[in-house]
């Protein structure tokens, strides 16, 4: 339960629907509870009527009850009846309509604390660094967004409303038949003790299967999800039956579990049903003895025996109320676990009001990934000026694109610093930081939208004047584009799936240019596309970025874009660095690196 006291905060943001809704509720089971005292005392009456006894003095009834009969007591007996059946109804209307306004409070409430659990759990997932994305499976991240919040929802809702329902019928009934028959009560209640020993037991029992539950069914999302997104090369590599033989072992152990768990709860109610009913049998044993004995009392046993029946559904409803505390429970510890994750990286400044400019300083730049523990940059120093364009060349696992990341702030550096003019980007705000800067990552991510939207998608204003097709033609896409069926309004699919590999990195380039940050960063992005259209997008970026602060990264030589410098990494370490002459009078890796991509456009095809 303790886990659950998160949601507090929320009980208390709502507390005026929660407060008409117990009221509601409390107000429902009022009007219930005085039906069984009407019809308790319509049913004295018909006894004194069939055994002509003489009227007696009523007595042990609830105020609005005592008031109604001492006002029907002016009437002869087929009015008394006709008149207490009109009033039995009209309980009954008033405590449906309570029961609609009930639900409507607390249900309601309930949707809009998941609302804001979902958004809660959702900006805290934008929140978060890199580096928890690479540790945790997309799988587990939409399983406590989705699986874990509908089931507190289950806990702030239907198990707040159960509960209320309970605590104010089972008062309202147990006042009342203490009233009437004090020792007749005890014996009625006996079996109450023994329920909630049962509950106590089982609820333990479900409080470690519900966590072992929810962990498989993460693991059982995850596998579909890497399936579904991996379904090109598992078709090409023929592994479908494996696949299946996987997904059927997780999904077999989910199965397990959950049957475990549903058998444990399969207790509750037929525990309930034969406690319950085992009160409504000594109700009738006693009861009918005491009738006996003394055929006053027939309207009181009349009376009992309604009011357990009347108890039945809460009091079963014990078991269910509990075993969604306990799933909840479990499922708010899966989510407070997520958002006592602290990001590494830290936004310092909320409004994005830093204006950036001067040159990209690295100063003395290491890092390690601490997911790997591999180190990517080793003592890093170099600067960009204003309007300069360089370019990054290494091998794979060189450390460049850590570079871009670092820059980004997907990460923070472990010893040195960026700084851009005289500002270090770890005090300023992310939000002013990649605004300043247009990003064209090397694994290209389209969304399932039109191609339109996919490119307008860094626009903060998406403004519908915005010339889309100028910048896709400096990408050498805007022919493509227009040749699709719907043109820019085509949907690409999930991650762009209906583009080939080329065209998703041009789509991706358009997005950056079309942001016309002062930055441009370019991290491998034309290793999909043909030598002759990369030609082509290298000459129009050379127009394009006149007066742009330009690195691109690459492992080939970009040869139409005049480079200011040119830096050459290896092992997190610059070995080379200058312009493409001075490069190629060291007679280095870089001179190497030029004669062999020479010797490859030479070569025919």
């Amino acid at each position: 339960m303790k886990h659950l006291s998160a949601l507090h905060k929320y009980f208390w943001k709502y507390r005026v629907r929660l407060l008409a809704g117990i009221f509601f509720v409390v107000a429902s089971n009022y009007f219930a509870v005085l039906a069984p005292e009407v019809t308790g005392f319509v049913i004295g009456k018909v006894q004194q009527y069939i055994s002509n006894a003489p009227a007696k003095k009523t007595e042990n009834y609830s105020a609005s009850v005592q008031v109604l009969i001492n006002w029907l007591q002016h009437f002869n007996f087929s009015k008394i009846v006709i008149i207490s059946s009109i009033i039995i109804l009209l309980l009954a209307l008033l405590r449906g309509v309570f029961m609609f306004l009930m639900r409507q409070t607390l249900i309601v409430m309930s949707r809009h604390i998941e609302y804001d659990l979902k958004n809660e759990v959702y900006t805290h997932y934008q929140q978060l660094d890199m580096g928890f994305f690479k540790t945790h499976s997309t799988g587990d991240m939409m399983n406590r967004i989705t699986e874990d919040v509908s089931r507190v929802r289950m806990y702030t809702g239907p198990a707040v409303m159960y509960t209320v329902n309970l605590v104010a019928l089972i008062s309202l009934c147990l006042v009342n038949m203490l009233r009437k028959d004090f020792n007749l009560t005890l014996v009625v209640i006996a079996p109450l003790p023994i329920l909630a020993i049962t509950i106590y037991i089982v609820n333990t029992i479900i409080h470690k299967k519900s966590e072992r539950v929810q962990a498989l069914l993460s693991d059982l999302t995850t596998n579909a999800q890497e399936s579904y997104s991996g379904i090109r090369v598992i078709k090409s590599f023929v592994q479908e039956k494996a696949m299946l033989g996987f997904f059927s072992k997780n999904s077999e152990a989910y199965r397990k579990n959950a049957v475990s768990l549903a058998k444990v709860e399969a207790i509750y109610f037929p525990s309930m049903t034969l406690l319950v009913g085992l009160s409504t049998l000594l109700t009738i044993l006693i009861g009918g003895k005491m009738a006996l004995a003394n055929p006053d009392k027939v309207g009181i046993i009349v009376e009992f025996v309604i009011y357990i029946n009347m108890l039945m559904f809460p009091v079963s409803a014990i078991g269910g109320v509990a075993s969604m505390v306990k799933r909840a429970s479990a499922s708010q510890k899966r989510i407070n676990e997520f958002l006592d994750t602290k990001p590494l990286v830290v936004n310092p400044v909320k409004d994005a009001t830093d204006v950036f400019s001067g040159s990209i300083i690295f100063k003395n730049v290491s890092f390690t990934y601490p997911h790997t523990g591999i180190r990517a940059l080793n003592n890093l120093s170099f600067e960009v000026k204003p309007g300069e364009k360089i370019m990054i060349l290494g091998k794979t696992g060189s450390g460049k694109s850590t570079i871009a990341q670092l820059l980004l702030r997907f990460y923070d550096p472990d010893k040195g610093a960026i700084f851009i003019g005289d500002k270090n980007i770890r005090n300023q705000s992310l939000t002013a930081l990649r605004n300043y800067i247009s990003y064209v990552p090397q694994d290209v991510f389209l969304f399932s939208d039109t191609v339109s939207n996919n490119i307008r998608f860094g626009l903060r204003d998406q403004n519908e004047n915005t010339d889309v097709r100028k910048y896709a033609d400096y990408a050498a896409i805007d022919n493509e584009i227009a040749s699709l069926d719907k043109g820019y309004e085509t949907m690409v699919g999930e991650r762009g799936v209906t583009l080939s590999g080329g065209q998703k990195q041009r789509v991706s380039i358009t997005r950056a240019l079309l942001k016309e940050s002062p930055v441009m960063l370019f991290d491998d992005c034309l290793s999909a596309v043909d030598a002759k259209t990369e030609h082509k997008i290298v000459d129009n970026l050379n127009t394009f970025l006149q007066n742009k602060t330009t690195i691109i990264i690459t492992h080939r030589i970009l040869l139409s874009i005049n480079f200011d410098k040119i830096i050459i990494l290896s092992d997190g370490e610059i070995i080379e660095s200058g312009t493409h002459a001075e490069l190629l009078a060291q007679d280095g890796y870089y001179t190497e690196l030029y004669n062999l991509q020479l010797t490859e456009e030479q070569t025919p095809a």
